[in-house]
């Protein structure tokens, strides 16, 4: 293998696995893992934690991320020929049977790291590929209205985030549980982002979306109450004493919500720097400022 043969394989690997979809699942599990540590008001070393569990516990959930990317794109070579041809395995730089491959490998490595942190953790992780794995393959949720999105929101929402928050603590802690199930609500209008850029290519090979049965508009306000109203459980749920009063802070991420919205009905071009649309870059990064929250505010309820 020459050296430019070499440098194009490395850089297909990259786009297959698509690192910056890889910084949600570790800036969210990162900050919902600290979370867990500062809510139980641990003692141990916070630095000696972060590099013996929290940093392989991270990775596992960034590199199951990576295998469901790298599985989706071995399935969706087709529409990817049609609407982004500029992907590895259109190219030609790595072949749908290498994509796979890589998939399993990946999805190989994220288990047995967790079966390093701890059974309920593993038992976690092997949810989650369960649902990325059912998502790509038979029986091909992706290809389903309704359920491509539930298939997104459960494993990335709801199950990301409690098993980030197991490391340290109980999964049937009222808190988390509502954190987790407004990720998920918000994950599940917020999926629908990235399908814009794919509506016409995921109609032609028989994926139904809400984009393409319904246009932009109509998906759009569909979901915007899973995008606003979401936050608004917050206030309700500290008025039930189900949550502490710090955390009513992450309500004002329905604000946001509204602007993804705003983005839906009225910009639909790709972004500057990203592959998809600004709606789809803002939903992310809402998404990330939601866990980093949800652990500072964590941290000074511990400290009072």
């Amino acid at each position: 293998m020459t050296n430019e043969s070499l440098v194009s394989s490395i850089k297909g690997f990259f786009s297959l696995i698509r690192p910056f979809t890889l910084l949600a699942p570790l800036t969210v599990s990162f900050s919902i893992m600290l979370a867990s540590f500062f809510y139980q008001q641990q003692t141990p070393e916070l630095l000696f934690v972060i590099l013996s569990v929290i940093l392989p516990a991270s990775i596992s959930l960034a590199l199951l991320n990576g295998a469901s990317n790298a599985l989706n794109q071995a399935t969706d070579h087709k529409a990817d020929t049609l609407s982004k041809p500029y992907r590895p395995i259109p190219q030609g730089i790595i072949s749908v049977k290498q994509g796979k491959l890589i998939a399993m490998v990946l999805y190989g490595i994220s288990i047995v790291v967790a079966g390093y942190i701890h059974f309920t953790f593993l038992f976690f992780v092997l949810a989650i590929t369960f649902f990325t794995v059912t998502y790509s393959l038979s029986p091909r949720m992706k290809d389903k209205l309704f359920f491509n999105q539930l298939w997104i929101a459960i494993p990335r929402g709801f199950l990301g985030i409690l098993a980030s928050w197991s490391v340290f603590s109980s999964v049937f802690q009222s808190v988390i549980l509502i954190i987790a199930g407004i990720a998920a609500l918000f994950l599940f209008g917020g999926s629908i982002t990235k399908d814009i850029m794919d509506s016409s290519a995921d109609k032609k090979v028989g994926t139904q979306t809400l984009v393409n049965t319904y246009g932009v508009k109509k998906a759009a306000f569909f979901s915007f109450p899973f995008l606003f109203f979401p936050f608004l459980l917050i206030p309700a749920a500290i008025d039930a004493g189900l949550i502490r009063v710090e955390y009513w802070a992450l309500t004002f991420l329905a604000i946001p919500g509204v602007y993804i919205f705003i983005l839906l009905m009225n910009h639909h071009k790709p972004s500057r720097f990203f592959e998809n649309t600004s709606a789809w870059a803002v939903m992310y990064a809402t998404y990330f400022i939601y866990a980093m929250m949800f652990s500072a505010l964590s941290f000074v309820a511990s400290t009072f």
